[in-house]
């Protein structure tokens, strides 16, 4: 059977097209004394980005901190605080920032209908009921979490997404503007993401031509920008995101993004420098993509952290292996329904120890 899933239901894209975000929330404001809630990334809380953000005296602007990758308890926190400011649900959930940021803001539009811990959810389709209103505003473009039907957390146990229909954004908007200042290291980490994600779903046996469709258009866009030198590269940017998140919404990323999400559960790297640390790597299974994401990284002057993994005890190293494995659906986009004869914790463990 085909798989049917859900897409964000509107999107704007255009330079300054932030300011329409008032007008667009007005039309799901239900009264004068209901609310609207904003997450913001704290790293704009001194800049002018603050003072364009619609908040009206009902609403409650909320700081959210990303210098960690987000966790369930810091979900299920800010949900409660978020249920504190009045009886009734808000109208709406608008987050502000990078991936992570956008990640809390998908969450806790999830937790607010859905009873227990964000960390209950961590899987595929275990959501049951429908997330507040939700709109996503990315300030960094990469990750496609803004398309994505999941949003991904670390939780006591592991690092896994809440994967589900009701996870997508109900609106997002697309504004190259708010990505111009972003720090070049990062923004070359977030967008590698986008390129990493969208040569492992090209390579991977969930191909199919829907998928291609976007892969190859998004793919095409993160070489324009990291290679290139022409006009409009944070337009772009922002559009390989877009379109790299839908590559994989039909399809599914590979052993890059299994084995950084074990790096970063156990030790705490952001996802995209660990996708890059990983990616490097990994020339035995994407030798085409390392060579070229390694020209990348000299055109930039990026110079990766080495020897993360050395001296790591053997209970980190056994936990990373098991936060890799859990993602099957991964292993088996990358290597096929056998993967699990070749693919051993012997062997993933080799891969970690080179990084």
């Amino acid at each position: 059977m085909f798989r049917n899933f859900k897409m964000v239901s509107y999107v704007v894209f255009g330079r300054g097209c932030f300011n329409q975000l008032n007008d667009i929330l007005a039309e799901k404001r239900k009264s004068e004394a209901s609310h609207m809630v904003f997450l913001v990334d704290d790293v704009f809380l001194k800049s002018p980005l603050k003072d364009r953000v619609p908040v009206k005296d009902p609403d409650t602007l909320m700081w959210v901190n990303v210098d960690h990758e987000p966790k369930t308890e810091y979900v299920d926190r800010l949900t409660q605080n978020v249920k504190k400011i009045s009886d009734e649900l808000p109208d709406g959930i608008v987050g502000i920032g990078g991936g992570s940021t956008l990640d809390i803001a998908k969450a806790v539009s999830l937790m607010l209908t859905n009873p227990g811990s964000s960390s209950d959810y961590q899987g595929w389709d275990l959501i049951k009921n429908p997330a507040v209103y939700h709109v996503g505003i990315p300030t960094l473009s990469g990750t496609g979490a803004e398309v994505s039907r999941t949003t991904v957390l670390s939780g006591p146990e592991k690092k896994l997404g809440i994967n589900s229909d009701y996870t997508v954004f109900d609106q997002i908007l697309l504004d190259p503007e708010l990505i111009e200042t972003a720090p070049p290291d990062q923004r070359f980490y977030t967008g590698m993401d986008c390129y990493i994600h969208c040569v492992e779903s090209l390579s991977g046996t969930y191909l199919n031509a829907f998928s291609q469709a976007y892969g190859e258009r998004a793919i095409e866009l993160c070489r324009a920008v990291f290679l290139g030198s022409g006009p409009d590269r944070d337009d772009k940017l922002m559009m390989a995101s877009y379109c790299g998140g839908m590559s994989i919404a039909y399809s599914q990323v590979g052993i890059c993004h299994a084995l950084s999400y074990g790096l970063s559960f156990v030790l705490g790297i952001h996802h995209g420098i660990g996708n890059c640390i990983v990616f490097d790597t990994l020339e035995d299974y994407y030798s085409e993509g390392v060579n070229e994401f390694r020209q990348m990284m000299e055109k930039h002057k990026i110079q990766l952290p080495r020897n993360l993994v050395a001296g790591i005890k053997d209970d980190q190293l056994e936990k990373m292996v098991d936060v890799a494995l859990i993602l099957e659906p991964l292993w088996e986009n990358a290597l096929g329904t056998d993967w699990k004869r070749t693919m051993t914790r012997d062997r993933i463990k080799e891969l970690y120890l080179k990084m």
